[in-house]
């Protein structure tokens, strides 16, 4: 009787165990062999079991087992031994699975392979794997089979050694199971993972026989990892019209090659498969097959049916979770990852895990939630496989930046344990970003010392980083790192040389950013020439710009806007419009940029025609830009129409200090100073700190008024309430304000006492204030200074001039226009223009060119006479 009850728990036992009831299965091993010491397990019960220790990774129970297999005589059974050798192997025991191997007599196939996948299954053993195959062949007791070639082709892979992998392809061919399924699998996956996957992977494919959906698989993902999406799709349709059914890989492997069609074809393919899959329950629960399809959807921008599948799931595992919140961010859907990153932490089955926490923390960052950010950062601390991963430490180090937290950031940065260049690259954002130019260097130093070597990413951030800064040493320090660590050859797109010439192009270098455009001749490509371009506009040479546009096989919007802008800085207003007629005519589409260099043209031509065409393009295209609102608001102003600058700054919400300035200066260039100084009261209301730009405008706007008393309680405050020392213009203002007043003598003091060397500016508002209030001897005093500093501005000399004229002191007059006839210097003549009924009228003083000269100057005639007449008061 209880040789029949120990084989029923024996039986009971083995069953635990297929059905995977591991736990269960070794609870009630050791509970039948405590209960009774006549419990003998045969070798059957003592496989299955080993098989459960196996399985739970439970190595001191296997160890205990191991010993009572010896105690009790089993040690000579073959099913035994290999129970053991396979419990060490997975349980990562690998002396100890080879002590066994070698204490066993004989060795078969299994025994060996068992081996094979333990040293295969550590990934730190590759070089073993390859030792114990070689071992196996050579020892011609037990030959590879199959699933041999299965274990040691990944090993091959990992260790890059193709012609290893060619060698194990020989031996199949040469034994005769090239066509076996598991053997076909492991070959097509290792060309394909080596880069030889059109021909070599896809010929063991074909030789195949037996093809499972393991083979389509691989042979799918090898053309999908190799690029060859078209072909894997064409392979993934082959296998749809077949017998075999669709597996969860086949759905891994297929969505992601669809996702990189056009949206619209990808987005057709991903809802067929999306269909098939509802055809087949055990396709349509599966959680990796719906995380697959949710993934799909955010891919190609379907925010939609991605919540919809979302939610719709019955199970949904943290990467379900993370997908969709990753998908939010890449999306810019920045609240609805926060608010679903809440309803994941108000779980109690699942905790966030790195992923989540990088794909969370950009979302702060762009929210500026700096709150929770903390709170993200204080979990991290608690959770040490949090705290030590260095991808989470980047990942807060780059949110700190972004809010522009840089000690917090810099503290974070020397907190991760195990930097890497990620971390660096990170910390030289955030100090690169902020302008810390004494920390940048040190850290970059430190760096350099530690022996970290930077990648191109580092480079690009150094030198967009001393481009910033404008200092051009700089720029040719790691122009030489670049050229020594041979990081301009190995860059096929030139990134690191465009970058150069670019840094080399805003430090106004312009020879080194030519010869670096002469150096990528071979590698130039759209980016190099608008780099060159953008240097030649910020230096207003419009005639080398035009030679580098005119060489140019490609344009893009950005180089027709640098054109357009260096011709409208350089008061080219008529080539400035053809470029941008012919911009449009060649089918592109003005941005916010364009307009914004178009503006000045109209300015320049007093064009209200075509200045209210860019307004309401502006409008058309919903352009939602404070500072191009601000530069239409300036252009209104300077065309006249005071009334329309009003209506836009009037109907702008959100105003900054950019639109206060050009309201303000608006103001002033029309004399309205009360309006000027209106606005510059609402402006301090509402909290807005002043700059230098706006106390000249609104300085100018009291001294065109004459507003002394208000001019002067402003110029005060600019250091005594705003803490700014005082600008040369704003001196000037104040000389031009006290000068305008008659108040000259105060002036002259203000000149002389400054506390920096007055320029030629404000010598020459003084020597305007004394022509106007006949302060001859004063005049002659300021001249002579200003001769010193400007000797050949031919508008001194004519205001010295007007200026003993109007004393009657001919001789000195004669004297003064002798100097400017020596210095050769002429006055240009007066020219002015208008524009009527949307054409524009030029006229220049003495041109008898006009069309309508007759009626202009009979008209002219006319006015003149009577402004010459005398007054006739007619009293009452």
């Amino acid at each position: 009787m209880l040789g029949r009850e120990f084989k029923t728990w024996g039986f009971i036992i083995r069953s635990l165990c297929l059905d995977a009831r591991h736990n269960e299965a070794l609870s009630l091993f050791q509970r039948c062999l405590k209960g009774c010491e006549a419990f003998k397990p045969d070798h059957s019960v003592l496989a299955a079991i080993l098989k459960s220790c196996s399985a739970l990774l439970a190595p001191k129970f296997g160890r205990a087992l191991h010993s009572y297999v010896v105690k009790q005589g089993h040690v000579f059974c073959q099913v035994t031994n290999k129970g053991l050798l396979n419990m060490y192997a997975k349980c990562g025991m690998l002396d100890e699975c080879l002590k066994l191997f070698d204490q066993t007599s004989h060795h078969d196939p299994v025994t060996w392979n068992i081996v094979l996948s333990g040293f295969s299954g550590s990934n730190k053993c590759d070089g073993d794997v390859m030792r114990v195959f070689r071992m196996m062949h050579s020892s011609g007791e037990a030959m590879p089979n199959s699933v041999t070639v299965a274990i040691v082709l990944p090993v091959c892979v990992r260790l890059g050694d193709l012609n290893a992998g060619k060698c194990v392809h020989g031996y199949v061919m040469k034994s005769g199971f090239e066509q076996d399924t598991l053997g076909g699998n492991a070959l097509v996956s290792m060309y394909a993972k080596c880069g030889l996957v059109s021909h070599d992977a896809y010929a063991v494919f074909d030789n195949i026989v037996d093809k499972d959906v393991v083979s389509w698989n691989a042979m799918i993902a090898g053309l999908a990892e190799n690029g060859l999406v078209e072909d894997a799709f064409l392979l993934f349709s082959s296998m749809v019209k077949g017998p075999l059914r669709l597996n969860y890989a086949t759905v891994a492997n297929i969505l992601p090659v669809c996702a990189l069609f056009d949206k619209p074809v990808a987005y057709r393919c991903g809802r067929q498969i999306h269909s098939y899959i509802l055809q087949w329950p055990e396709l349509s629960d599966d959680v990796s097959v719906c995380n697959a399809l949710v993934s799909f959807y955010l891919k190609v921008g379907r925010m939609k049916e991605a919540e919809s599948l979302f939610w719709e799931m019955d199970e949904r595992d943290l990467v379900s979770w993370n997908a969709v919140i990753a998908g939010y961010t890449c999306n810019g859907e920045w609240l609805k990852a926060l608010h679903l990153f809440g309803n994941l932490i108000s779980l109690d089955t699942l905790l966030p895990d790195s992923v989540t926490i990088i794909s969370i923390l950009p979302a702060c960052a762009q929210l500026k939630n700096l709150q929770v950010g903390k709170q993200i950062h204080a979990y991290i601390f608690r959770h040490p496989f949090l705290f030590n991963d260095t991808a989470v430490g980047n990942a807060l180090v780059s949110f700190y930046a972004k809010c522009g937290y840089t000690e917090e950031a810099h503290h974070t940065f020397s907190m991760i344990s195990k930097k890497d260049l990620i971390s660096w690259n990170s910390i030289f954002d955030a100090f690169g970003e902020k302008r810390h130019h004494s920390r940048f260097f040190s850290l970059l130093h430190l760096m350099l010392n530690l022996g970290i070597r930077p990648d191109s990413v580092t480079i690009l951030t150094i030198i967009r980083f001393c481009a910033s800064l404008l200092r051009v040493e700089k720029v040719k320090e790691i122009h030489s790192y670049s050229i020594r660590t041979g990081s301009l050859v190995s860059d096929t797109a030139p990134t690191v040389g465009n970058a150069i010439l670019d840094a080399y192009s805003k430090c106004g270098n312009m020879d080194y950013a030519n010869k670096m455009f002469q150096n990528l001749s071979e590698k130039r490509n759209l980016v190099t020439c608008n780099s060159l371009i953008s240097g030649y506009v910020g230096l207003g040479s419009h005639h080398d710009a035009n030679m580098i546009f005119s060489g140019m096989s490609e344009t893009d919007l950005t180089t027709w806007n640098l054109m357009v802008r260096v011709y409208a800085e350089n008061d080219y207003s008529e080539q400035a419009l053809e470029l941008f007629h012919e911009l449009q005519a060649r089918g592109m589409k003005p941005d916010a940029m364009t307009i914004m260099s178009l503006l000045p043209v109209c300015t320049q031509m007093a064009s209200v025609h075509l200045l209210s065409q860019c307004h309401g393009y502006i409008i058309r295209s919903c352009f939602k830009d404070l500072h191009l609102e601000a530069a239409l608001l300036d252009a209104y102003a300077k065309c006249g129409a005071i009334g329309c600058a009003r209506k836009i700054f009037q109907s702008n919400v959100d105003k900054d200090l950019v639109m206060f300035t050009a309201m303000i200066g608006g103001y002033a260039m029309h004399g309205m100073s009360e309006e000027a100084l209106r606005i510059f009261s609402l402006m301090l209301k509402l909290g807005i700190r002043p700059d230098h730009v706006i106390f000249t405008s609104v300085l100018s706007a009291c001294s065109h008024a004459g507003r002394i008393d208000e001019g002067l309680k402003i110029f005060y405050s600019i250091e005594k309430l705003h803490g700014m020392k005082p600008t040369m213009e704003q001196y000037a203002c104040m000389v031009d304000l006290l000068a305008r007043g008659g108040r000259i003598s105060e002036a002259y003091s203000l000149v002389t006492s400054l506390p920096i060397e007055a320029n030629a500016n404000l010598w020459g508002t003084l020597l305007g204030a004394c022509k106007i209030h006949h302060e001859v001897e004063l005049g002659r005093l300021v001249a002579n200074q200003l001769f010193k500093i400007e000797a050949n501005d031919i508008g001194n000399y004519i205001v010295l001039s007007n200026l003993y004229a109007a004393d009657a002191r001919w001789d000195v007059v004669t004297e003064v226009r002798r100097m400017m006839r020596n210095r050769d210097l002429k006055k240009p003549a007066g020219c002015s223009w208008i524009e009527v009924e949307r054409t524009n009228n030029i006229f220049v003083a003495g041109d008898c060119f006009h069309p309508q000269r007759s009626i202009i100057y009979s008209t002219l005639h006319t006015l003149d006479q009577q402004v010459k007449e005398p007054v006739v008061e007619f009293l009452a």
